[in-house]
């Protein structure tokens, strides 16, 4: 995994460049893994509390990737100084998206909460724009453009569901922009340690609260959960909370907070074939028609243009 973050005073509009397939293959793995995340958390809570669940799960994987990182020599220390930035981005991504989502996800069928947690870009670039003063080029509004579309064609059939529900769209929306603030904030800052540590960490640090959460609002009594759930809430832990999540810094260290926000734009679309799948969750012509719209901001973001060849001087 990337080694350091460089910090973005400003991002200038985005040049004919390429992104790298590294980017690329960590986006894919990124894609199945936390689009497939999605249908399980209803699985995961049957027996345990939201708050068991989440104590559980993420101070586990932050446990294995802290030892992962060990195994392969890594110093797991990270400087005084970063601290404090670290802390207020854990704090905004990690602990509002672990419990907001999760309760958004329990709420709403799934797909519907996946969608709300995915207007991530759509805050990322309006506070970038508006409090960071930074510009955005065409594609990239374009790109934004598809992906509200895309929002507004898959809110539209679950109106019902959010005003039945309207705690689960406002934690919806609120685990959104909780992880977009958290990711900008860790992209402006240069935190010069491997993303696994960097990720290993912030659970762990997220675990503290979630585990005090727990006790005064979790099970309040012991007991073994079912097998099932013990291997749902395994499977969460060390694929979408470990494999995830360190996929995901590692992209936003290698593309612009913005591109990088854009680019799980596909997310929200496999946890909506998942959710048809594992719970019958309705799959039709709005859904594909996001779905068309999605691959369409995700191809203007990751797909840029060739430079044009440089003037040789022949007339």
């Amino acid at each position: 995994m990337p080694n350091g973050r460089r910090a973005c005073e400003s991002l200038p509009p985005m040049p004919h460049t390429t992104v790298p397939r590294r980017a690329l293959i960590l986006l894919a793995i990124l894609t199945l893994v936390w689009g497939t995340n999605w249908p399980l958390f209803a699985l995961a809570v049957r027996e345990v509390s939201v708050w068991t669940f989440r104590a559980v799960s993420v101070s586990s994987a932050g446990l294995v990737l802290l030892a992962v990182a060990r195994a392969r020599g890594q110093s797991l220390v990270i400087p005084r100084r970063h601290w404090k930035t670290v802390g207020l981005a854990t704090v905004l991504y990690l602990l509002v998206w672990n419990i907001a989502s999760t309760y958004s996800a329990i709420l709403l069928p799934s797909g519907q909460s996946a969608v709300l947690g995915y207007t991530m870009p759509l805050w990322s670039a309006l506070i970038s724009w508006t409090v960071l003063g930074e510009r955005l080029n065409g594609r990239l509004l374009a790109a934004l453009a598809l992906g509200g579309l895309s929002v507004t064609l898959l809110m539209v059939p679950s109106f019902a569901a959010y005003s039945g529900a309207p705690a689960g769209l406002a934690l919806g929306l609120t685990a959104g922009l909780g992880w977009a603030v958290g990711t900008l904030i860790l992209k402006r800052s240069t935190v010069d340690v491997p993303a696994t540590v960097l990720t290993g960490w912030q659970l762990l640090l997220t675990s503290v609260p979630i585990a005090i959460g727990a006790l005064a609002l979790g099970d309040h009594q012991w007991f073994m959960p079912s097998w099932q759930t013990i291997a749902v809430i395994t499977y969460i832990t060390l694929v979408p909370m470990c494999v995830g999540n360190v996929c995901w810094f590692a992209i936003v260290s290698l593309l612009p907070a913005n591109v990088a926000g854009l680019s799980s734009i596909m997310v929200p679309m496999v946890a909506m074939v998942s959710g048809a799948l594992v719970h019958g969750e309705p799959l039709g012509p709005m859904q594909l028609g996001a779905m068309a719209c999605c691959a369409g901001a995700l191809s203007l973001t990751i797909l840029r243009p060739k430079a044009p060849p440089a003037s040789s001087g022949k007339q």
